[in-house]
């Protein structure tokens, strides 16, 4: 095997015997086999469209959860990436019928299997190391990496019935370009900054899908403890998900608690009013071990995040969407795009209630309409000098001694400083009595890692209210935490919009070559992290 996907891959240079996520190198020869019908896939798709044809809304959104099932930690079971590899392949063929000199398409579009030990034999051949040219690698890494941040993304949306044929034809034209061996670095340079134009376009598609379904976020203070009644804890991402599971727990005696980036569900007027929706428990994904062993009750996984389970509470772990584990029962949706959680309340109520980690309340829903309604308190504080800056520091957690970084920078910070956050990257000073400024909490949370796209509104509007040309004019520094790919097409959605001298943490991306690194140094003042001291100072220059 080698992954270099996530910020975690072993010795920053990438995993060979075993994911240090959890996968086995079964399952990321699987991953990449599916990865590559996936674009064999495209390539028809996109030549259908050149052709004049339309693709439908149902394929569309089979290769949106293709590539979100490879995303980092989403998906453990092998059977589920031969199940899609098979169903892949039919749908190619049958839409390889309708194009036209279809002998003119790349190998991947050709290609099928009918039988187990073809792809198996297949999936040894198709992997990341078959593209020598390192830098060539390197770009279209990036892309496939940015496009499957953004399957997540519109896989929300189209939960909610919002969806676009445009962001859709990109993508799979995008995936399929990565088949094209005609294309320069320049070439992928280009579509990789396209890439994060439809960045913004996806982020800004599923914020119309949340607020226009559950309202926009408000201010709200969570319970971090518990009641004394059984509870279900759930995790990812996936409002809709959550949404049909306090529906189904209503008068059933059971408590609904959020996890990691679920938190956010709290903020959205639509969920307040479920009274069995009692709050958050513990911390980002990567503790959810000893977590969700504490937690006594079942857990239901949405997304990815997943880490593979401890036996002691693997029977209690269940999973929907395109998360799965081997061996954990898997929740589908009917025809009608209803799930059945009664296996999952049912369980709950034999369960004892959650061991109590913590007490007290924390605060956000500081998306984009809840910041700009208090533009004029933030742009006077400005003025008086009250904030000297804000520091972006959204992104994602992890286990790395190293994350302990973004706590100490949090806690260095001086007093006239904000700081603007959305995804999991916030449980590293979320919990911190860091004060307020006039009011205004030094910790603004916009919410999950999508929810990136409010900070980039919020920074727009402040350009236009402060009368500046340049958005990096603004006194915002970005200091960003990345971990999976999400955090990949927030990066490129904010190159997109122009944002300079942004620093990632707490390494580098190991997909990035020498070269295109130095084109991202050169061209964009990417930089890494440094001491909390150095980098402070350099910040507030």
């Amino acid at each position: 095997m080698f992954c270099y996907q996530c910020q975690e891959t072993a010795g920053c240079t990438g995993c060979t015997k075993f994911g240090v996520c959890g996968k086995s190198p079964d399952l990321a020869r699987m991953q990449d086999l599916l990865v590559y019908v996936t674009k064999g896939l495209c390539a028809v798709t996109t030549r259908l469209r050149q052709q004049g044809q339309s693709v439908s809304a149902e394929v569309n959104h089979y290769i949106t959860i293709n590539l979100f099932t490879t995303i980092t930690n989403a998906n453990f079971d092998n059977e589920i990436f031969y199940r899609r590899v098979a169903e892949s392949l039919r749908i190619k063929d049958e839409l390889l019928k309708k194009v036209e000199n279809a002998d003119t398409l790349p190998e991947a579009a050709l290609w099928s299997a009918a039988r187990r030990d073809e792809m198996d034999e297949k999936s040894y051949q198709v992997g990341i190391l078959t593209t020598k040219d390192e830098d060539i690698r390197s770009l279209r890494e990036l892309i496939i990496y940015g496009l499957k941040g953004l399957a997540a993304y519109m896989k929300h949306a189209n939960e909610l019935n919002y969806d676009s044929e445009e962001i859709c034809a990109f993508m799979q034209k995008a995936l399929a370009a990565t088949l094209d061996d005609s294309l320069t670095v320049n070439d992928l340079i280009a579509l990789t900054m396209e890439t994060g134009k439809f960045g913004v376009d996806g982020m800004a598609l599923l914020d119309a899908a949340n607020t226009g379904t559950y309202g926009n976020p408000e201010v709200t203070r969570v319970n971090i403890g518990v009641r004394n009644r059984p509870g279900i804890l759930v995790s990812g991402h996936d409002l809709r998900d959550l949404e049909q599971l306090l529906e189904q727990t209503q008068g059933t005696g059971v408590d609904v608690y959020t996890h990691s980036e679920m938190l956010p569900a709290h903020y959205y007027p639509a969920f307040k009013k479920y009274d069995n929706f009692v709050g958050n428990y513990g911390n980002a994904w990567w503790k959810q071990k000893e977590e969700f062993e504490a937690f006594r009750g079942p857990i239901l996984m949405t997304t990815n995040c997943v880490v593979p389970p401890a036996a002691s509470y693997k029977s209690r772990l269940f999973t929907t969407g395109a998360a799965g584990v081997a061996g954990c029962v898997h929740i589908d949706r009917d025809e009608n795009g209803h799930k059945d959680f009664s296996q999952i309340i049912e369980l709950a109520k034999t369960c004892e209630p959650p061991t109590e980690l913590e007490q007290g309340e924390i605060i956000g829903g500081f998306a984009h309409n809840q910041v700009l309604a208090l533009a004029d308190k933030i742009v006077e504080a400005v003025k008086t000098g009250a904030i000297r800056k804000f520091f972006v520091m959204a992104g994602c957690d992890g286990r790395q001694k190293a994350r302990n970084y973004y706590t100490d920078f949090a806690k260095a910070l001086p007093k006239d400083t904000v700081i603007l956050t959305a995804g999991c990257a916030k449980y590293k000073y979320n919990k911190l009595d860091l004060g307020d400024i006039g009011g205004i909490p030094r910790v603004l949370d916009a919410g999950q890692c999508n929810d990136s796209y409010s900070l980039a509104l919020i920074a727009l509007k402040l350009k236009e209210v402060f009368e500046l040309q340049d958005i990096n004019d603004l006194p915002i520094a970005f200091n960003i935490a990345w971990y999976e790919q999400k955090a990949v097409i927030v990066l490129l959605a904010l190159l997109y919009l122009g944002v300079k001298n942004i620093h990632l943490g707490p390494t580098l991306p190991a997909f990035l070559s020498p070269n295109v690194a130095k084109v991202l140094v050169e061209n964009f003042g990417i930089a890494g992290i440094g001491t909390v001291e150095d980098d402070i100072k350099l910040f507030l220059e």
